[in-house]
């Protein structure tokens, strides 16, 4: 049986991720100072102890979160788990896709961390607070989802953004339209549909300008090909190629993350095993969905990297 290691997106942020972690591996601790370096920000510190507000705004929730599974993976290499020995296949939610290629070797921990933060920037700068949404939209499929999407768009935006899994896809773009997806969502028999409590309407054509910025920070980055291959959001399958990695990474700011289709497609390859590399669960819940027969396993925490450890010595 094939693995996978995952790597959580935005909202599974938490004060104190990584720092048992930190405290225990000099590696991951190691990972840490290097971030707080590239970005000129104790990074580390307002994870440990600071104000979960400021940890949520986008700019610092996505190197974060990148900089916690980084350092897991850290702590496994410190135990003997090498990724290229381990994973046949590393794939990553949304900004978790960063996290992915840094921990496959295709993009070096500063220059991904850097990246992270102009993203994150550029994505809340996009759309002024206030004019964009998301929402979720439990118990429908992906083409009714996209039905009620279309059909509540209006004048505006209002598109497929996540699609997470069998039952669960996330809808983005003006406040209003997003608003009245909720509403016929319910009509189309949504066990749930609620707004989402985020800062701006990502994954939708309203990215644009955050895309256009994302072209010039990664027209300056060294990318390589990874040392196992990526299952790239916005195709579902795997990829090596540096120059369609970059490509793919600015297109990924607009387009749907598939990730349904992408579990999908590594459970067609094979694929029975998953490691959620990084903080909180929420990936393995969807993966559990997608794929009933998968087992999956959440690594966070210094118990959690010795018992892998020893499964996969």
């Amino acid at each position: 049986m094939k693995r996978a290691f995952v790597f959580p997106g935005q909202g599974a942020q938490a004060i104190g991720m990584g720092m048992e972690l930190a405290a225990a591996y000099p590696a991951a601790k190691a990972v840490f100072d290097e971030v707080d370096a590239a970005l000129g920000q104790d990074l580390s510190g307002l994870i440990r102890d600071g104000d979960i507000a400021e940890l949520t705004l986008t700019e610092n929730a996505q190197p974060a979160l990148m900089a916690t599974s980084l350092a897991v993976m850290a702590a496994l290499a410190a135990e003997g788990v090498t990724l290229a020995k381990a994973a046949d296949y590393v794939a990553g939610h949304s900004l978790g896709e960063y996290s992915a290629l840094c921990a496959a070797g295709a993009i070096g921990l500063a220059d991904t961390a850097r990246l992270l933060k102009i993203r994150g920037r550029a994505m809340q700068a996009a759309v002024p607070v206030g004019e964009g949404a998301m929402a979720a939209l439990l118990g429908l499929d992906f083409a009714t989802a996209t039905a009620v999407a279309a059909e509540a768009a209006g004048d505006g935006i209002c598109q497929a953004a996540n699609d997470n899994d069998p039952a669960q896809v996330v809808v983005s773009g003006h406040r209003a339209a997003v608003e009245r997806a909720v509403e016929l969502a319910k009509a189309a028999g949504a066990k749930r549909a609620m707004l989402l409590p985020v800062s701006a309407p990502f994954h939708c054509r309203l990215m644009a300008p955050a895309a256009e910025v994302m072209a010039g920070a990664l027209a300056d980055v060294t990318i390589s090909a990874p040392g196992v291959p990526v299952v790239a959001n916005v195709r579902a399958e795997a990829i090596s190629d540096p120059d369609q990695i970059r490509a793919l990474l600015v297109e990924q700011v607009t387009g749907v993350v598939r990730w349904r289709e992408s579990v999908a497609w590594m459970q067609g390859q094979g694929v029975g095993s998953y490691y959620e590399i990084g903080a909180g669960k929420a990936l393995s819940g969807m993966i559990r969905r997608i794929d009933r027969e998968a087992t999956c396993k959440a690594v966070s925490v210094p118990d959690d990297v010795r018992a892998v450890a020893a499964e996969l010595a």
